[in-house]
């Protein structure tokens, strides 16, 4: 099951999540994982600095941030963007957003407030 997030609400929701991992592929395809605390504001999430992000940044701008669900059964939210890397930081822009669970985790917690549809998780009264 999975529900659009509209990305001038990501700030929003993401602020339902206390961290995140960013997802980045190296050169030989090889996934990166590692935790960051976003900090998002005007359509960018500033992450941490990573070198190891960074290079993989470098090579392919593609990332994903995953913020685990913050309680069981929960929704994972799953952010796809580009981002590259600086000293400083990290900048993500989003361009797609999703909140995700699998259908059988139906009975667990109604999606953020700041979610208005609630896409494939609807169900009649």
């Amino acid at each position: 099951m999975s529900i659009p997030v509209d990305l001038d609400r990501l700030a929003e929701v993401a602020g339902g999540y206390p961290a995140a991992y960013l997802l980045t592929v190296s050169a030989d395809g090889r996934v990166k994982a590692v935790s960051v605390e976003p900090d998002v504001r005007d359509g960018v999430a500033l992450l941490q600095p990573s070198r190891g992000s960074g290079r993989n940044l470098g090579t392919n701008p593609a990332a994903t941030l995953l913020f685990p669900p913050p309680e069981p059964r929960g929704y994972t939210l799953l952010v796809d963007g580009t981002a590259t890397a600086g000293d400083d930081a990290i900048r993500f822009i989003p361009g797609t957003a999703v909140l995700h669970r699998p259908a059988r985790y139906a009975d667990g917690p109604p999606p953020p407030d700041a979610v208005s549809a609630c896409g494939n998780d609807c169900r009649p009264v």
